[in-house]
C-alpha cells in the first residue's frame, strides 16, 4: 500500500494540532496544581500553602521553637505540646481537600491570616475541640484576648 502525503496539507494540519495539544496539556497541569494544593506546616497554626505563608485566624497553638527564642516555647512542656499540635494538623491535612474559607489579609509578618477548611470542616474548630488550639481572638489585626499560656507554672 502506498500512501501519498501532501506535505503542505500535513504542515497546515500540524500548525493547527500542535497549539491545541499544547493548550490541552497546559490547562491540565494548571488545573491539577490548583486542586492538589501542597501544604507545609511550620508549627500547629502556621505554614505555607503552595509557597504562600499563612496563619490560622483567631487561634493559638503551642510553640515548637527552642526555649529562649524570642517567639519560641516558654517551657519544655510547650515544646512537646507544639510538636503534637504540628503532628495533628499535618496528619489532618495529609491527602485532604483543603481550601481557604475566609482570608483576613496579611498580618504584620506578611502572612495571610485565614480560616482553613479540610474536607469541608474548619481546622480551628477541630483543633479547639481536641485541645491542640486555644482561642486567641483578633480584630483588625490586633489581639483582643491575651495570648494563651501553655506552661503549667504556678
Amino acid at each position: 500500500m502506498i500512501i501519498n502525503i501532501n506535505f503542505k496539507t500535513l504542515k497546515n494540519f500540524l500548525v493547527v494540532l500542535i497549539p491545541i495539544l499544547f493548550l490541552t496539556f497546559s490547562f491540565s497541569a494548571i488545573s491539577n496544581s490548583i486542586q492538589e494544593s501542597s501544604i507545609y506546616w511550620s508549627d500547629g497554626d502556621s505554614g505555607k500553602i503552595d509557597g504562600v505563608k499563612f496563619r490560622l485566624a483567631n487561634i493559638d497553638a503551642p510553640e515548637s521553637g527552642r526555649l529562649g527564642q524570642r517567639s519560641g516555647a516558654k517551657c519544655p512542656e510547650e515544646v512537646e505540646l507544639g510538636k503534637q499540635a504540628k503532628e495533628f494538623v499535618t496528619s489532618l491535612t495529609n491527602n485532604a481537600d483543603i481550601n481557604i474559607s475566609k482570608n483576613y489579609g496579611e498580618d504584620r509578618y506578611g502572612r495571610l491570616v485565614v480560616d482553613l477548611n479540610v474536607n469541608g470542616k474548619d481546622i480551628a474548630v477541630i483543633g479547639l475541640r481536641r485541645g491542640f488550639f486555644r482561642s486567641w481572638k483578633h480584630e483588625n489585626g490586633r489581639s483582643i484576648e491575651r495570648k494563651p499560656l501553655w506552661c503549667n507554672r504556678n
